[in-house]
């Protein structure tokens, strides 16, 4: 399982907006192959900031079966344009601990 993690900073106006569209969006990626789960949460501190997490079956379910896919295109048309600055979006693995 690979976890992908993406801090969304939303342009303050436009918060309410960004919720109702990632409302549609989430539907686009539960869809997808090799997705297994998601969550948004709204940062405590800063109003406008957004954490993504998404979980996949493998890296590459992500980077080339979804980003390569005509839905990331309704993807990037519903989100991408609330974001100020573009986020970097990384991935992680658990680490297995004895």
């Amino acid at each position: 399982m690979v976890l992908e993690i993406a801090l969304l900073d939303v342009v303050p106006a436009q918060t309410s907006n960004f919720e109702k569209a990632f409302a549609q969006a989430q539907q686009i990626i539960a869809r997808m192959p090799g997705y297994v789960t998601h969550e948004l949460q709204r940062c405590l501190e800063k109003e406008n900031r957004y954490a993504l997490l998404i979980t996949w079956q493998t890296l590459e379910d992500h980077t080339i079966g979804f980003r390569q896919s005509p839905e990331y295109q309704e993807w990037k048309k519903l989100l991408h344009h609330f974001y100020d600055p573009f986020p970097v979006v990384e991935h992680f693995r658990k680490v297995a601990l004895p």
